[in-house]
């Protein structure tokens, strides 16, 4: 089973609109990023799970309209910034299917390092907005990071907006 962590793109300051939503420029890095997993990585995913702010619900939104998934969006709880990274890792353990999960720093991180190393204490990876990171079940409790990329790394001319 493989789950995919994706970070929410750049938002809007509090001060500029208080529910945050994507900026010009974070939509157009998660269409980019969305369009890369779809047609180069051909990501495949039974469903998208996100947080319940608006700039996750974007972020999702954006993935789902490239990757299609048959269970398509939701939202589910355990995935806002500061939740505790314990409860996703119990969920997944149960689950079969491959998943994506768009949510916020640090929960993210704290959870890539309980799955992987058994604590949420240690920066195993650095996420960066509209990155996803793939990991992998290999055994029951026992899961391994299997790659990561970022906006940056991905040619324009590789992707249609």
């Amino acid at each position: 089973m493989r789950v995919y962590l994706v970070q929410h793109e750049e938002a809007k300051s509090e001060e500029e609109d208080p529910t945050k939503p994507l900026t010009e420029k974070g939509l157009a890095d998660t269409r980019k990023m969305a369009n890369y997993a779809s047609s180069v990585l051909k990501l495949n995913v039974k469903k998208i799970l996100r947080s319940g702010k608006l700039r996750a619900r974007q972020t999702a939104e954006v993935f789902a309209e490239a990757l299609k998934p048959e269970g398509g969006v939701s939202e589910a709880d355990g995935l806002a910034p500061l939740a505790d990274p314990k409860i996703w890792a119990e969920r997944l353990e149960e689950l079969r299917e491959d998943l994506m999960l768009v949510g916020h720093l640090p929960h993210l991180s704290r959870l890539v390092s309980l799955l992987t190393l058994k604590s949420p204490e240690y920066e195993v990876i650095k996420f960066r907005m509209d990155g996803i990171v793939c990991l992998e079940r290999i055994k029951p409790g026992k899961w391994m990071i299997l790659w990561a990329v970022i906006p940056d790394m991905i040619p324009d001319q590789l992707i249609r907006e």
